[in-house]
């Protein structure tokens, strides 16, 4: 299991996530990305980059009010 924590780039964490999702991960290894959420849109944008990425989400859930954390497996 392997955590993210992309709540410091703020609403451009997009990028970095669809990086680190590319890399090579061992086989039915966990991810967890935390990011901001702001308006909620994040977190649309954030289910369909798992997908094109070729993950499955596991569970979205708001940290706290401002925090989102996704679970992802490949």
């Amino acid at each position: 299991m392997k955590r993210y924590d992309l709540r410091k780039l703020g609403n451009d964490f997009e990028p970095r996530m669809k990086e680190i999702l590319g890399e090579k991960h061992k086989e039915n290894e966990t991810l967890i990305f935390l990011f901001e959420i702001g308006d909620f849109t994040p977190i649309q944008r954030s289910a369909d980059l798992v997908k094109e990425c070729g993950y499955e989400l596991y569970n979205s859930l708001k940290f706290n009010e401002v925090d989102w954390t996704i679970v992802v497996k490949k």
